[in-house]
């Protein structure tokens, strides 16, 4: 039996429908990620897990243990949410320490947990500080440490990431995973970017109107989508329908054609399939052309390894790629 079992949960806001039968399972120590579009029902459901959120029906089973039947407080788990939640009135490890309070734990057990967990995050040295003496940063930091010190069975976590700046969410969601890994956690987060999907998780869960559309580890749900959903959602497919992949390629399909842009390679004009360069935007380590082909608008992906290798818009070039890279999709 897995560590986390979900089996056919509902959850219904009046008439509206949030979601229906979901099915999904995570092992002890994996790092699971709900990926989506806003509205398709992932923070509900990790909300449902918290028990935040009351079920209409079905079954959470953590470590063979039923959560429906228990308040929050009785799960044994840990959440971190997009806000960061802190009492402004209290220290950093006031607020971390708040939890184990609550479990009254003895003074020097909860002091011992505390340090240790402070040192996990990094904030040891501003144990004294209050929130608003605090970066954004580090007051997710704080939040994440009041979640750990409870040494909670499953950590549930809300988007934690998203009202940070860029360099600060790499690196935040770096320390997440490291310290994910170190203590073993079994691990479900929340997110609608792909990229943080992508580098973080063990599997992703990619869900769609309340429902799951694929579940797989990164590199299969990247190159392997399973349907036009997946395709478009995850990395930036080029979707082709029957007549364009026919038109591009020779061969007949029967459905959609998935490709990547960065699978399309440049060759010089008169090689390949002839194509022009529409217009061109830099992307850092990637420049993204838009091209044009047999009637067909396309994406492709070159590296930017330096500013002689760059192409001007209207240019004439050649197309090609491995037949292998392209994929049917419902």
């Amino acid at each position: 039996m897995a560590y986390l079992s979900v089996t056919r949960l509902n959850k219904h806001y009046g008439d509206t429908q949030v979601f229906h039968n979901i099915d999904f399972s995570a092992e002890e120590g994996e790092f699971v990620t709900l990926l989506g579009p806003s509205g398709c029902g992932k923070s509900t459901l990790l909300r449902c897990l918290a028990g935040l959120t009351p079920v209409d029906g079905g079954q959470i089973l953590l470590q063979g243990q039923d959560l429906v039947p228990l308040s929050p407080q009785k799960r044994g788990i840990g959440m971190v949410f997009q806000s960061y939640a802190l009492f402004p009135n209290m220290t950093v490890e006031e607020n971390v320490a708040f939890g184990l309070k609550m479990q009254k734990l003895p003074g020097a057990q909860t002091r011992e947990r505390v340090l240790e967990v402070l040192a996990l995050v990094e904030l040891t040295e501003l144990a004294k500080r209050y929130p608003h003496q605090l970066s954004g940063g580090q007051c997710q930091r704080v939040a994440l440490a009041r979640s750990l010190v409870t040494r909670p069975r499953l950590l549930l976590l809300d988007e934690p990431l998203s009202a940070l700046d860029a360099r600060i969410r790499k690196h935040l969601r770096e320390q997440i995973r490291r310290i994910q890994r170190e203590l073993n956690l079994t691990a479900i987060f929340v997110t609608h970017d792909q990229e943080e999907a992508l580098t973080l998780s063990d599997r992703i869960v990619l869900m769609n109107k309340g429902e799951i559309v694929q579940s797989d580890n990164a590199e299969i749900l990247y190159t392997q989508p399973s349907s036009a959903f997946a395709a478009g959602f995850i990395g930036s497919y080029n979707l082709l329908c029957a007549d364009q992949a026919q038109a591009l390629t020779g061969q007949v399909f029967n459905g959609q054609v998935a490709i990547r842009p960065e699978s399309i390679q440049f060759l010089p004009a008169g090689q390949g399939i002839d194509a022009v360069i529409v217009s061109h935007s830099l992307l850092g380590n990637v420049v993204r052309y838009r091209v044009q082909a047999c009637g067909v608008e396309l994406l492709v992906d070159v590296l930017n390894r330096s500013v002689a290798d760059l192409r001007p818009d209207g240019s004439k070039i050649g197309l090609q790629w491995e037949a292998v890279t392209l994929r049917e999709v419902a």
